[in-house]
């Protein structure tokens, strides 16, 4: 309140735009999550050792995912990162089940508990195997925690639970304290969302101190490595320039460079941009070429046949 009252006071001419929060990069999860994944199992089962087969390799069923559950139109920013991971357990010989986990970034316009319940009813369809899931909230809304999803109608009741983990409800000594990887990475999103207003000066000194964080648990370079990508680039500086000085400083403290591992994610996502924009261009010189010969009579078939457009689109022009 002391604060607002001496910004108010001051001359216009004084007054300094306010700053924007740090832009976060949700995306980079889906890279983290196959990188840590074995930790992130620790993390949240104890017995984890004793419950899953970590002799056998997690086989991400992302693209199969992504068929079962195509990408909803004007949902963009609502559902950041979902994955689908085949996990073999220590009993029962072969036996597998499935762990859907999702990142919910913030609350969209279908609750998230209708949509983890469509989630576990298809693949439980596809597969018939036993599915446990995973909501990891990293949204600033202290009362938003949905954790269960109920239907009943004419006397049949429907009540599907599942695990969340609420990065904004997490001790951050309790993070502190624990030696799993993966409280790094809940540690860097909790720091991101308690310091959203930070400037770049206070943003680096995070970055440092999660680094040496990340050191305390003495990881094997490429653990360490990739961590180190999140946590130097899960949100960004304002200035590009302080991301220089943050590498600068992480190379005098560990003696190398912070990982660049991480701008696969980032050049993957360029590259798609890329190739949409390349595509919606094609799709619209295709449009102006149809226009024209639709302005000059020609048949619709022939123009459909010529563009590759259907009647309905060139219909519409």
């Amino acid at each position: 309140m002391r604060e607002e009252i001496s910004v108010i006071a001051q001359p216009i001419s004084k007054q300094k735009p306010k700053r924007k929060s740090p832009r976060r990069d949700d995306e980079l999860w889906k890279g983290i999550l196959a990188d840590v994944f074995e930790d992130f199992l620790r993390f949240f089962f104890p017995d984890a050792d004793d419950l899953f087969d970590f002799k056998k390799r997690f086989v991400f069923l992302d693209k199969e995912f992504n068929r079962l559950f195509p990408p909803e139109e004007n949902a963009a920013g609502v559902r950041f990162v979902d994955k689908l991971v085949k996990v073999h357990l220590k009993a029962g010989g072969s036996k597998f089940i499935l762990m859907h986990v999702e990142i919910q970034g913030s609350k969209g316009h279908e609750e998230l508990g209708s949509r983890m319940f469509r989630y576990f009813y298809r693949a439980k369809d596809k597969h018939n195997v036993s599915i446990t899931a995973f909501a990891i909230l990293i949204d600033d809304v202290k009362s938003y925690h949905p954790k269960i999803y109920k239907e009943e109608y004419l006397g049949t009741r429907l009540s599907y639970e599942f695990n969340t983990y609420k990065l904004l409800d997490q001790d951050e000594e309790t993070l502190r304290a624990n030696p799993n990887p993966f409280a790094v990475v809940a540690l860097t999103v909790l720091m991101a969302l308690k310091n959203k207003k930070i400037d770049d000066e206070g943003l680096k000194s995070i970055k440092m101190d999660l680094t040496s964080e990340l050191i305390k648990r003495k990881l094997d370079k490429v653990k360490h490595e990739r961590i180190m990508a999140f946590l130097a680039y899960y949100v960004n500086f304002e200035n590009p320039e302080m991301m220089i000085k943050f590498e600068e400083e992480v190379q005098k403290l560990t003696g190398r460079t912070t990982p660049m591992g991480v701008k696969e994610i980032l050049l993957d996502r360029r590259f798609k941009e890329g190739r949409q924009l390349e595509r919606a261009k094609a799709v619209e010189e295709k449009r102006t070429i149809a226009r024209n010969f639709k302005n000059k009579a020609i048949d619709l078939n022939i123009i459909a046949e010529a563009t590759g457009l259907s009647l309905e689109e060139i219909k519409s022009l």
